[in-house]
Order: structure tokens, then sequence, then C-alpha cells
């Protein structure tokens, strides 16, 4: 029998609807007691259901035009729910068995009655609890399509058992969660009522416009925008840069929150029939994700340069944290699209933050920077290279999934000897951030080693490597990159910084200390004048050289300090103590004798702060005994 006009609440076009049952009445095939029904206890049904559906005839002018069923009364709500479901038992025995009877035109009336309360209903629940369906709501009944505890109430048998779970799960779940499943569940009992008796294509209809228009605007609300590929090009960096902060933030509440929420709805509301969630859920998401997830792909296409790479891995990290969220609500073919479009927005921000990686090293190697450090400084190369590694670091998981793609393509034999070997999973799944970053830092220790020849004075080579390496050593110490290099690394590079530190004092205090006797010998008085003068000269010299020379490091300098002192007070103060008595009846001694062996102490404590002395300023040759006397010096 065709089946006749349905009403419409609605005047406008419906979006195209995937039909989710063969036909009108056998979505859900009748129970075996139907048909042991008689005809007269069919009739009595349609005449029960007569004075339940005309009273919310939403055509009558009744009060029932303007209130809502399921607001009214949820006693009437399920009451009417119930005469529904038996009213199409009911035309389907009519139809099978008499399909003539007067009762059976009268039961298709009140089909279409019913339909059009329900799709009022439906229209009306959906617009005025926007606050109850609000994706963050929903998700926190991500358990409501699997748990007993929120059993349809409007469509079970079983008042009194449908109830008692409502009040259990009122124990375990909090108001809002609670109005939230409420109504929920009434639009599952008024899509599932409306589908079975064949006016799907008017709920899903319902449901899509609105829920898709609550989508756009929570992402436009998120400051996501339609995005076009051809303003990315016309827009500048720090816009750019704000735009990606901005999506990072809103991506991770879209998927986690704003997706998920709706995808949980459209399962539990459609539960029934998976074609129809699907098709459902496609119409209201699938062009806002793909949209959203555009984005970095736009972002990586632009382009690249190693300092724009941290928004970059920001992106990648995203759209990784989220991988999980966006294959679970993105699971079927009709969305795949989305997660064919993150994928894609992945794999073009890999390649744009290898690229970057590549420029990183280039702009190390390239560097033409020819004004050396004074005092043998830190140089600035150092400074930023090192602050961007250290900041690299901190995305070492991005970085690994990149570089296990993209090897380095060097023998690094060398480089791994540095590195200690990987013994733990994850200790692998670094390696090879372990071995690209040491291999940075070789790059920029090559570097340096070309600036630090720039240097006429050998010893402000040295220090100046030993300046730049313990600035190395310590960012790496202080940073995760210690996590990464490990403790050989450290102990190398330590020994290394050792050796350069040793090489400065050759070079820079060697003279000062072969002017003393290297063996215990008995000088002559004239003998002995001629060391005190040799040491002296040799002294003051090495003194006004080295005060210009700067150690940043505190720890470094105290070091160097120790070490030269060591090796010239102990043979000084010897000197001293033995030659000096021989010397006390010669005139102008303390221009002879100018320092005492704590004074060496002193004038070495105040080394290193980049502060040039001056002989006239530092070293008085006053023959006064008050000149003598503050320069520390003994008097004959």
């Amino acid at each position: 029998m065709a089946k006749m006009a349905k009403f419409s609440f609605f005047s406008s076009s419906s979006p195209k609807y995937i039909p989710s049952s063969p036909s009108s009445f056998t979505s859900f095939p009748a129970s075996p007691l139907n048909q042991n029904f008689t005809q007269a206890m069919m009739e009595e049904t349609v005449e029960t259901a007569d004075s339940v559906i005309r009273k919310w005839d939403p055509n009558t002018p009744s009060f029932t035009k303007i209130v809502s069923l399921f607001n009214h009364s949820r006693k009437e709500a399920k009451e009417f729910i119930r005469c529904v479901r038996d009213l199409r038992r009911a035309m389907h025995f009519l139809v099978s068995q008499d399909s003539q009877s007067p009762k059976l035109a009268l039961a298709q009336t009140l089909m279409q009655i019913a339909m059009a309360r329900l799709e009022k209903e439906f229209f009306q629940i959906l617009s005025s609890n926007r606050d109850k369906l609000d994706p963050e709501s929903v998700s926190g009944q991500s358990s409501i399509s699997s748990n007993s505890e929120f059993e349809d109430v409007m469509g079970s048998d079983d008042d009194d058992e449908s109830d008692n779970e409502m009040r259990k799960a009122g124990k375990s779940i909090t108001q809002v969660e609670k109005a939230s499943a409420v109504v929920m569940s009434d639009l599952k009992a008024i899509a599932e009522s409306m589908i079975s008796c064949g006016y799907g294509k008017e709920c899903v209809k319902i449901y899509k416009r609105i829920r898709k228009s609550i989508v756009d605007e929570g992402l436009s609300l998120l400051g996501i925008e339609i995005y076009k590929g051809s303003r990315f090009h016309r827009m500048d960096w720090v816009t750019l840069e704000h735009m990606i902060k901005n999506w990072v933030k809103a991506a991770k509440i879209g998927v986690a929150t704003l997706f998920r929420g709706e995808k949980l709805l459209c399962d539990h509301v459609f539960s029934a029939s998976n074609s129809t969630r699907e098709s459902c859920f496609y119409e209201i998401a699938n062009e806002a994700a793909i949209n959203l997830f555009k984005f970095p792909e736009f972002v990586a296409k632009e382009k690249k340069s190693h300092e724009r790479i941290f928004p970059l891995m920001d992106l990648q990290a995203a759209i990784s944290d989220l991988w999980q969220d966006i294959e679970m609500i993105f699971h079927f073919d009709a969305v795949a699209g989305v997660k064919s479009q993150a994928l894609t927005s992945l794999q073009k921000l890999k390649v744009s933050i290898h690229s970057a990686l590549t420029d990183f090293e280039s702009t190390i190697q390239k560097d033409t920077t020819k004004a050396l450090t004074p005092g043998g400084g830190i140089h600035k190369l150092t400074r930023s290279t090192m602050n961007f590694i250290s900041s690299l670091s901190k995305y070492s998981g991005v970085l690994s999934e990149i570089l296990a793609d993209h090897p380095l393509p060097r023998n690094t034999r060398l480089l791994e000897s540095y590195v200690r070997t990987p013994i733990s999973e994850d200790e692998q799944h670094n390696h090879a951030l372990s071995v690209h970053f040491a291999w940075l830092i070789l790059v920029l220790l090559c570097k340096l080693d070309t600036k630090a020849e720039h240097y006429k004075d050998v010893s402000l080579s040295y220090l100046f490597l030993a300046n730049n390496l313990q600035l190395i050593i310590e960012t790496v110490r202080s940073t995760h990159l210690g996590n990464l290099l490990g403790d050989d690394w450290l102990n190398k590079h330590e020994d290394k910084l050792g050796a350069y530190a040793g090489n400065y004092e050759i070079a820079a205090w060697s003279n000062v200390f072969m002017s003393l006797p290297e063996e215990p010998t008995d000088l002559s008085p004239e003998e002995a004048k001629i060391y005190f003068r040799r040491f002296h000269m040799a002294f003051e010299e090495a003194y006004m050289k080295q005060s210009s020379r700067v150690v940043p490091n505190a720890k470094l300098r105290d070091e160097l300090k120790v070490s030269i002192a060591k090796k010239l007070v102990p043979e000084y103060r010897e000197f001293y103590r033995k030659y000096l008595p021989m010397l006390g009846q010669e005139r102008n001694i303390e221009i002879l004798v100018r320092f005492k062996p704590d004074n060496l102490e002193n004038y070495i404590s105040d080394l290193f702060h980049g502060t040039p002395i001056h002989a006239s300023s530092s070293f008085s040759s006053s023959s006064s005994s008050s000149s003598w006397k503050s320069l520390g010096c003994v008097s004959g």
C-alpha cells in the first residue's frame, strides 16, 4: 500500500538524505506477540491512540499548540511515544490482515499528526537546549551509548525499571550531566520513533541543520575561519605566528571537545541506524574538520627558515597529540577525508621542519662575522646557536620522528662515539636526534675554531675556545640536551675544555713560570737581583695583558685563577723567602723587589673581569717608603 503524503513542520528543503531502512514500517520487526493480536484489539489500539495523539495536534487552536509536550509532562511524553509505537504496530497488522479497514485510514491520519508533533518537539528540544547539548556536557556522557545506566527512558517498556536506572545514574553524575542525559534521551526516543515510522528524512534534516550551525559557530568563536591558500602568501609572519598559537589552542578544543561531543551526540540520538548517524555526522562535521586541518598545510607551504621552526613544531605536536582522538572520531569511510587532510598536513610540516633544520645548519656554517670578541669572551654565534639547539631539544618527540626518516647523510661513527649507546626503546627512538644534536654542536665548534684563528695572540685564541666551550657544556648540562647527549659526551668535552684552559696558561703565563730558577740552587746577590728583575718584568707584562681578558663563567674563572696561583705563588714565595734577606742592604730595594707573595695572589684574583690595567696606575715605581709598604714589600 502506498504511503500517504507526510506532513512536514519545515517548508525549506532538506539536505540530501541517505535512507536508514528499506521500508517505512519494517525497520523494527513486530514482536511475535503481534501475530496473535485480534483485529478488535488492533482497532482498540487505534482508538486509544486517537485521544492521546489528537490532544497534541500542532494544528489545533488548543494550548498544546504552543506548549512543548516533553517540557509540559514527561509522563504524557512517554505515553505519546508508546502510542505511536503501538499505532505503528497496529497499522502493520491492519495492512497485512485488513487493508480496507476504516481504522487504517484513521491510523494513517493519526500517524501524520503524531509525526508533525514529534517533528516540532525535535526542533524545539534541539533549539532550546543548546546549553545542555554543548560539546562539553555531551563529552561528559561518553558512556551513554554503551552504559545501561543511561538506557533510553522514553522507549523503555518498564517505567519502574527505567525510573530506577535514572535515579541510579543521578547519584553518579552532576546536575548538568543529568539534564544533558535527559535531553539526549528525549532526542533519541523521538528520532527512533520517527525513523521507524518512515519519517527519518524530516528528523535528520532538522538535526543536521541545527547541529551544523552549532559546530560552525563554535569553531568561529575559537577563531577558526575559512582558510584559503592565497591569503597566506600575502600574510606577514607576525600575524601568521599569532594565528598558529590560536590554532594550536583551538584545535585541541575543536577536536577533543567540539567534534568528539558532536560525534557522541550523533551516535546516541541515531544509535538505531549506523548509516543515519554516519550520514548526519558527515554533513555536520566533515567540511569544518577538513578546513580546520588545512591550516597547518598552508602554513607549511610558506617560506621556510630556521627562525620559523618552533611554530611549525607546535603545529605538528598539536596534530600528533590529537591523532588518537582524530582516529576515534573520524573512523568511518564517509569522513576519511578528515584523517587524510590531517595526515597530509603532518607530512607537509615534517618536510618544512626538516628544511628549517637544514637551513639552521647552513646558517652556522656560512657565518662570516669577522669581528673579534673582546677579551676572548663568548661569541654571539655561540649564544644564539646554543639557545636555538636547547629550545629544539624541548621538541624531542617531534624531531625524533622527522630525523628517523632523514638520517644524517654523513659518516657519523665519530659522532656516535660521543653519544651513549641506546639501551631502552625510548633511547633507541631518540638516538638519531642525539646524533643530530651532536653534529650541530660539532659544526659550531668547527666554526669557533676558525674564528679563534683570527686572534693574533695565541693565548687569547685558547681562552676564546675555553669560554665558548664552557657555555656549550653548561647549556647541555642544564637542559634536556644533557639527557640526549649523555655523560660520555659531557666528560669528553670537559676534557677538551681542560686542554684549552691548560694551553691558555702555557701561552699566557709560561714566561712568568720560567723567570724563576728551575732547580733549587744557591745564587749570588747579583744573580738573585737578576731573577727578581726578570720575574717582575715578566709578571707585569703578563698581568697587564691578561687583565683585559674576560671569563664570564665564575666556575671557569676561579679554576683558572687557582691553577695559575698554584703554579706561580709557591715557587715565588720560596724564592722570595730565600733571597730577599741577601738584598736587605740594597738601595732602592722597593724598585728591585716589588711584590710580596701575598700580593701576587691579590693581583691574580683580579684577573678575567675584562678591565685593562696600565703600568702607571698598577705598578708604582715610586721610591718612597710609603709606596713600598703599600705594595706589600718589606723595606731593607
